[in-house]
């Protein structure tokens, strides 16, 4: 199988040396290179074309905010996975608007960093638990965003808005056709067609849209 060619960008030169020897100790890895500020990275990723690329939010220079846009310009074939220290939810919520496949904190287990960069290398969203859990607080007045999107999603039906629930709270489609007890291909051709009637081009903002549009409970 193909290794998985991750590009890591943080300015912190310890914290980048402990992930590279995280991945390169792990078969299906390879880390192509390193960058210590957001333009920087863009520079590395055009020249690398990694699978995934994990940024940090916060750098000086060029932050990771500022270059989602950027690497969804110049490699739009490379995922964007946030690893960060920062559980502000509007923070969150940028960096998926942008373009970013994940949004992960830096004191995940091993374990789910793994697998996340694999989902996200596969085109699966990827969150923190704790940060999923903080989509709901970024909700700005749910009432008036429902009644904006009241005839959107009224397209929906409810077999979708009890997926797209879940995928709020970053669930993959393994996860919720196990839940709800169906074929991982009928979850898919459901997200697709939630995807389709609400005018969303992925996952993630699949997953914004259903907090925002109040479909999350906030006190979850």
């Amino acid at each position: 199988m193909k290794s998985i060619r991750v590009l890591i960008v943080d300015d912190h030169t310890l914290f980048r040396s402990g992930i590279k020897l995280l991945l390169e100790r792990q078969a299906g890895f390879e880390v192509v290179g390193e960058a210590s500020d957001g333009l920087e990275g863009v520079k590395r990723a055009k020249q690398l074309k990694p699978d995934v690329v994990l940024l940090d939010l916060h750098m000086p220079g060029t932050g990771g905010l500022a270059a989602v846009p950027l690497l969804r310009e110049e490699v739009p074939q490379t995922e964007v996975i946030m690893l960060t220290v920062s559980e502000d939810a509007d923070d969150l919520l940028e960096a998926l608007r942008a373009g970013a496949r994940g949004y992960l904190l830096k004191n995940i287990e091993t374990d789910f960093l793994l697998d996340s960069i694999r989902r996200a290398a596969a085109g699966e969203s990827v969150i923190s638990t704790h940060m999923a859990g903080k989509l709901a607080d970024a909700m700005r007045n749910p009432q008036n965003s429902l009644a904006k999107a009241e005839s959107s999603l009224g397209k929906l039906t409810p077999r979708e808005r009890e997926i797209i629930v879940m995928l709020a709270s970053g669930a993959s489609n393994k996860e919720v056709a196990r839940t709800l007890d169906l074929a991982e291909s009928t979850v898919k051709i459901h997200v697709q067609g939630i995807l389709r009637k609400l005018n969303l081009s992925s996952r993630v903002q699949a997953a914004v849209y259903a907090v925002e549009h109040g479909l999350v409970d906030s006190s979850s």
